[in-house]
């Protein structure tokens, strides 16, 4: 396969799944946003969307916006100066996929190009004046997570078993893999005020509002059978083999897929020793020394290695 045809495959993947991440976010925020100022809201919950969707530093050289619901929306929905807004992810996938239409089986390419035809009437209608309220921006989000989940789903049923859908799963798991090591980050260095205590009742909502935003609050009382508390839920968010979102899941896939390439291509290389490193240091990771040399630290180097990931897989098979 070309370089320049994986590379679009990978990257098709990966901004479907931060489309996604994006959505979810915002539904997650919306929904911390509105807890009552009993429960000791946060006033910090939008300003936490743009870190957990790396869009904070963009979104402050405009020295004119605050990070209030209206500004952040916009920013992270349809800003084009953004480019991780859901309409820059919606677009680029699209553009990616188009590249490689013959690579995708048709159930694949109309799960994308229906998603972004719906947009742009959603767009269409917002520059003609038109306000998107609170029932039409829930109708969108839902429309961008049907869109992930068509795609996943019609790559996983209808695509042959080639390098074409490795480097889709490869691009898939690697952004999935970054989206809930940065959820997981925030929860600890932003959301939760300094006077507000751990395991109190706005850490409890918040706590709930994140297992939501990641299809994990169901998982997570069937696993612990308990309620919600901080440790359990980065227990299931990073160690947990059995839940799809949580990091040792991500590369237990990301070494199952380049393994496959390496034997397609009949070679082994360097990400394939890098993937192979990080679930082996996932494999051997204990929680309570997470917790004890610090959740920030742990997550902050998981993305670190995350990002050389997708480098070294760069340099192997995207480069040309």
């Amino acid at each position: 396969m070309l370089a320049r045809t994986a590379d679009n495959l990978y990257w098709l993947a990966r901004y479907v799944e931060r489309a996604d991440h994006v959505a979810r976010i915002i539904e997650a925020t919306s929904r911390l946003a509105a807890l009552p100022r009993a429960y000791g809201g946060a006033s910090n919950e939008w300003e936490s969307a743009l870190v957990s969707t790396g869009g904070l530093k963009r979104f402050t050289e405009d020295d004119a916006r605050v990070p209030d619901e209206s500004s952040v929306l916009s920013f992270l929905v349809f800003e084009i100066e953004n480019p991780s807004s859901i309409h820059n992810c919606v677009e680029a996938a699209r553009r990616n996929a188009r590249a490689v239409r013959t690579a995708l089986t048709v159930e694949t390419w109309e799960a994308i190009n229906s998603a972004w035809l719906e947009m742009t009437k959603f767009e269409r209608a917002r520059t003609a004046g038109k306000r998107l309220d609170r029932d039409e921006l829930n109708r969108f989000l839902a429309l961008v997570k049907k869109m992930a989940l068509d795609v996943d789903g019609s790559a996983y049923r209808t695509m042959l078993r080639n390098d074409a859908f490795y480097f889709m799963r490869l691009g898939h798991f690697v952004e999935r893999a970054d989206n809930t090591a940065r959820l997981l980050d925030v929860k600890y260095q932003l959301l939760l005020p300094e006077a507000e205590q751990v395991g109190g009742s706005l850490d409890y909502f918040q706590w709930t509002a994140i297992l939501r935003a990641v299809s994990a609050n169901t998982a997570y009382h069937w696993v612990y059978r308990q309620a919600v508390k901080p440790w359990l839920v980065a227990d299931l968010l990073i160690l947990k083999p059995d839940m799809p979102r949580s990091l040792i899941a991500c590369y237990e896939n990301i070494v199952r897929w380049l393994d496959l390439l390496a034997r397609q291509y009949g070679r082994q290389g360097a990400s394939q020793r890098h993937a192979r490193a990080m679930l082996a240091k996932l494999q051997g990771a204990d929680l309570k020394a997470i917790f004890q040399s610090g959740l920030h630290e742990f997550v902050e180097g998981f993305t670190d290695d995350n990002d050389r990931m997708g480098s070294v897989l760069a340099e192997q098979y995207l480069v040309h």
